[in-house]
């Protein structure tokens, strides 16, 4: 019988989800798909082997405060690339906004849809690296946290060019992740990305607006951000 997870004994005796994480993408170097750890860890969570992966019922802080920048969506299309387990796209739907959130993990997404069984966010399978038809060209707004730092460097041009590719014409995009500082670039995951790495999620007819090294104090982080905002012409 699987254990309550709002038991706190449960909790305390989980295996950490985040020290699983580090063991499976180590090998997603050398893996001909390397985002299959991703499953990987979330099947895990499915079976109550571990906790649940970035658990958070609130939006990450700074899709909040891009959501508060860009007022009521009024039925515009947003998409969250990595859904977890949909606190960001909640607040998009709850904005107003027509929202799609994916996850490359079957396991991932269905999680998500027994976490918000009526939810009004279109929750569904899809692959960064290999975007559905119907998914490109297709939003005002991206939101991306921590997704394309989840990828070995090996695919992260091919995981930015799919950025890119979601939006709309004068589709907005709000790009989310940690700075890499003085770690080793190869050793992940999270493959942590420099202002160099960061710019290039512009390119073509998409245009960097805005990038923000954050490093202010937020309960949902202890390390600094880069927070990218990007424009399709």
């Amino acid at each position: 019988m699987t254990q309550d997870r709002t038991d706190p004994d449960h909790h305390a005796q989980a295996r950490d989800w985040a020290a699983l994480a580090n063991r499976l993408g180590r090998h997603a170097l050398d893996d001909d798909r390397p985002t299959r750890w991703v499953d990987d860890l979330w099947s895990a969570a499915e079976r109550d082997e571990v906790d649940l992966p970035w658990d958070r019922s609130r939006p990450f802080d700074v899709v909040a405060d891009a959501i508060a920048d860009l007022g009521p969506g009024d039925g515009r299309r947003a998409v969250v690339v990595g859904a977890a387990l949909g606190a960001d796209a909640e607040a998009l739907a709850a904005a107003g906004w027509t929202t799609v959130a994916f996850d490359v993990s079957p396991a991932a997404v269905r999680l998500v849809q027994e976490r918000h069984p009526e939810s009004e966010v279109d929750y569904r399978l899809a692959d960064l690296l290999d975007l559905p038809d119907d998914l490109v060209g297709a939003f005002d707004l991206v939101i991306e946290v921590f997704t394309v730092q989840a990828m070995p460097p090996t695919v992260r041009d091919d995981a930015q060019a799919s950025i890119r590719r979601l939006l709309a014409p004068g589709g907005q995009a709000v790009v989310v992740q940690h700075v890499r500082g003085g770690t080793d670039p190869l050793v992940g995951p999270p493959w942590m990305l420099d202002r160099t790495q960061m710019e290039a999620f512009a390119a073509h007819d998409v245009s960097l607006t805005s990038l923000v090294e954050d490093a202010s104090p937020r309960a949902d982080r202890t390390s600094p951000v880069w927070v990218a905002r990007l424009v399709r012409r």
